[in-house]
């Protein structure tokens, strides 16, 4: 899994934090939830706050859909 996955990404970090608003969490704290998910596997520093905010977004409607 990579920083384009969004989606993906999104998906483990419901399974990972299934009662945590998206919304509320830092994306300092977001980088570091996906770095840390097992199937990643891309340079952490490869990210910016685009990335992150779309990363949140689609957890965000996951979160909703649930």
């Amino acid at each position: 899994m990579t920083w384009k996955d969004a989606e993906d990404i999104a998906l483990a970090l419901m399974d990972e934090h299934p009662d945590v608003d998206p919304l509320t969490v830092r994306f300092t704290d977001l980088h570091k939830w996906v770095v840390a998910l097992p199937e990643f596997s891309d340079d952490p520093k490869a990210s910016n706050e685009g990335v992150l905010e779309k990363i949140q977004m689609k957890w965000h409607e996951e979160y909703q859909d649930r």
